[in-house]
């Protein structure tokens, strides 16, 4: 399961330790003395380790399916301006590894002849532009391997629109075009980047360009191996590892060094670390109490929640140093699809896709009817659903419900997250901070 890495560790050191916030660190080997990138793909694969627990973290602690109990990490559930406090246990290692990903990519997609390995580094790069959009919105642009010292532009910030447009959307799509759809050792495929592609357009708000993708994946899927898990236990956990339901994971192995040096998502939604000792939220358990209508049992309930000690069990902590970190699974995408259809006028069909789902989970098909009726039901399952996968954050800022689901108005500006100080300090101000930090 970990065959990526049996390849990583003995090519990952092509590439550069550097100090911690350097934005683009050098390669220790320059670009044209190389003619085999394998290392520097894998590489590219590597750093994507750093924005895993970030991610985790803001996705789930920063909506209402988790809960900081620590000072000054309560900071998470203040909306304010001191979230910066943070920074150099999440921003900046989130903010470091993906531009170290994406140089990585760089070098690869500029200078190797390999088809398979250029769509692969593609994917990768769209991923990790995608992350960074998402949590801080306008972002500096590099697609260099190799930027010139002196080159202020590249530190500009660019609109998040502008990063879809010309860096995330063609690079999926050439990632489309270079890859096959089987997933090969747990690496980058076709429909990865589909799925991936047209989880971007729902971020736009660009439900047409997303359907056409996300049915190409949902409809392609089982002839690629692709299939949701009979058992919703058997997607999580060590054992279950790359199993049919994960499109993608960002593959961990506690063989291969970890640059991220703080605690790990799975110990963060286990309760196992002092700053949140018991971060289920109520208003999750909650949600899970409304599921279960009509004496309904909810088998999401089990694996995701536990109320005996106001944490949860999804990753365990027995093999948590190997757990991968799932980026996206088949459910994730028949939801996005589901909803897509129900925006684009096809609520009748939608509700097929949400009945997939709810069916899996032991429910009875949902009794929704009307388009806004179905559009509240989707957006439910996808808590139950992906609770503790990072998702919730995103999901509400990108649906508009931020407030209605917090149940408190939150300024806009605390959709987004701060820039890491270091950065804005180190570039002497062209990296500027984000409004309201």
């Amino acid at each position: 399961m970990k065959n990526l890495y049996i390849i990583l560790v003995s090519l990952l050191f092509v590439m550069a330790c550097t100090e911690d916030l350097e934005q683009f660190p050098p390669n220790i080997a320059s670009s044209n003395s190389l003619t085999d990138f394998e290392g520097v793909l894998n590489a590219a694969y590597f750093y994507q380790h750093g924005s895993v627990t970030p991610m985790a973290v803001m996705g789930d602690f920063r909506s209402d399916n988790a809960f900081m109990d620590e000072d000054p990490y309560t900071e998470f559930d203040i909306y304010g301006p001191n979230l910066t406090v943070m920074e150099s246990q999440f921003f900046g290692p989130l903010y470091t590894a993906l531009y170290r990903s994406i140089l990585s990519a760089n070098d690869v997609i500029e200078n190797s002849s390999d088809g398979t390995e250029v769509g692969e580094a593609k994917f990768l790069r769209a991923l990790a532009y995608f992350k960074l959009v998402r949590v801080f919105g306008a972002v500096p642009v590099n697609l260099f391997a190799s930027p010139s010292a002196t080159d202020e532009s590249i530190l500009v910030r660019q609109p998040a629109g502008t990063v879809y447009n010309d860096v995330i959307i063609p690079d999926l799509e050439d990632a489309i075009a270079a890859l096959g759809t089987q997933i090969i050792n747990g690496r980058a495929s076709k429909y990865a980047a589909q799925g991936m592609l047209g989880k971007v357009y729902m971020q736009m708000g660009d439900f047409g360009n997303a359907e056409s993708h996300l049915a190409a994946v949902v409809s392609g899927a089982a002839g690629a191996g692709i299939n949701l898990q009979g058992n919703f236990a058997d997607i999580f956990g060590v054992d279950n590892d790359l199993n049919s339901e994960i499109i993608y994971a960002t593959q961990i192995s506690s063989s291969v060094p970890d640059q991220y040096g703080f605690s790990e998502f799975w110990s963060w939604s286990a309760g196992l670390d002092t700053k949140s000792l018991t971060p289920l939220d109520a208003d999750l358990i909650a949600a899970f109490d409304a599921s279960e209508v009509g004496g309904d049992t909810d088998l999401r309930r089990a694996v995701t929640i536990d109320e005996g000690t106001m944490a949860s069990p999804k990753f365990p902590q027995t093999g948590g140093p190997d757990h991968d970190w799932i980026e996206l699974r088949l459910a994730d995408v028949i939801l996005l699809y589901a909803e897509t259809l129900n925006e684009n006028g096809n609520t009748a069909a939608a509700l097929v896709e949400l009945n997939k789902i709810r069916t899996r989970a032991g429910l009875a098909n949902s009794t929704a009817s009307s388009q806004a009726e179905v559009r509240a039901a989707i957006a439910d399952e996808r808590r139950l659903e992906l609770a503790f996968e990072g998702q919730r954050w995103f999901d509400l800022v990108r649906t508009g419900t931020v407030d209605a689901e917090m149940g408190e108005t939150i300024d806009s500006r605390y959709h987004l997250f701060p820039i890491p100080t270091s950065e804005v300090l180190a570039s002497f101000g062209v990296i500027t901070q984000n409004d309201g930090y």
